[in-house]
């Protein structure tokens, strides 16, 4: 049996939406271990002066808690 732990965070980019959910995994990669999954939640965008400046994705990481077999 093993037990999963799970975080949302979230990731910006400059270009899309795409761009911004993969810098959250690499990103999280390099801290977290053995992640499993990655559920993109919620896409937004913030704009400025009626321009889009910034995409952005919500993204749940699943990963094995460290301790379970």
């Amino acid at each position: 049996m093993s037990i999963y732990k799970i975080i949302e965070l979230v990731g910006t980019s400059p270009n899309s939406w795409e761009e911004a959910a993969r810098d959250v995994v690499e990103t999280a990669t390099k801290s977290l271990r053995d992640i499993r999954i990655a559920e993109v939640g919620k896409l937004d965008m913030r704009i400025e002066k009626g321009k889009i400046v910034e995409y952005r994705a919500r993204v749940k990481l699943s990963f094995k808690f460290e301790g379970s077999e």
